[in-house]
């Protein structure tokens, strides 16, 4: 059984939908430890109330040695808003995977995040959006892509809206992709992501 390491920034919903699937047992993997660079962050009390261990830290050496210390065998960025080193990203070589709330490469990169990237996507006059689960390494937003799924941009769509609806997408693909990693069923070759059913 794989260990898990979650990092959130936030209100932590993407983390909570895997807490759900991991106590369903849909996952195969443990939520050892979750970590927030805030200190308010309501992903931590996420955590609490399912006796998972909280942990906060701003300094990123001492992220790296918690999840060294616990033996992380995959770390997930959901809804992290701190770009990470190369050393952390060398630290766990394709073993971080990310969420991210567009079609990468479209509308993402330094400071698109949150409700902004909706806003962009809405601006320029996209027909699709949607989320991407991708490794991650040391620049943002560029790693190799793992799971991708589209939803319609609707004419009268404000941002809220299609955050909204983007936001079950995010839920379903980064379930889907930690399920299959926990499975040991994705390979990277390059910058291919190979998915076994």
């Amino acid at each position: 059984m794989k260990k898990i390491g979650v990092l959130v920034s936030g209100g932590g919903t993407n983390l909570q939908s895997l807490i759900d699937a991991v106590e369903q047992r849909e996952i195969n993997g443990e939520i050892a430890v979750v970590i927030s660079n805030k200190k308010d962050a309501f992903g931590l009390e996420r955590a609490k109330k399912h006796n998972i261990e909280a942990v906060y830290s701003n300094d990123e050496e001492e992220i790296i040695r918690v999840l060294e210390e616990r033996n992380i065998d995959l770390v997930v960025l959901a809804g992290f808003l701190k770009i990470l080193s190369e050393k952390f990203t060398n630290s766990f070589e394709n073993k971080i995977i990310n969420i991210h709330p567009s079609l990468i490469p479209s509308f993402c990169g330094v400071g698109y995040y949150g409700l902004r990237v909706h806003e962009a996507a809405i601006k320029y006059g996209v027909k699709v959006s949607g989320a991407t689960v991708h490794f991650v390494d040391e620049n943002a937003d560029t790693g190799p892509i793992i799971i991708q799924k589209t939803v319609e941009v609707l004419p009268t769509d404000t941002a809220e809206d299609l955050q909204n609806r983007v936001l079950k997408v995010e839920h379903q693909i980064l379930k889907e992709s930690v399920k299959k990693i926990c499975d040991d069923k994705v390979k990277v070759i390059g910058r291919t992501v190979f998915v076994q059913d």
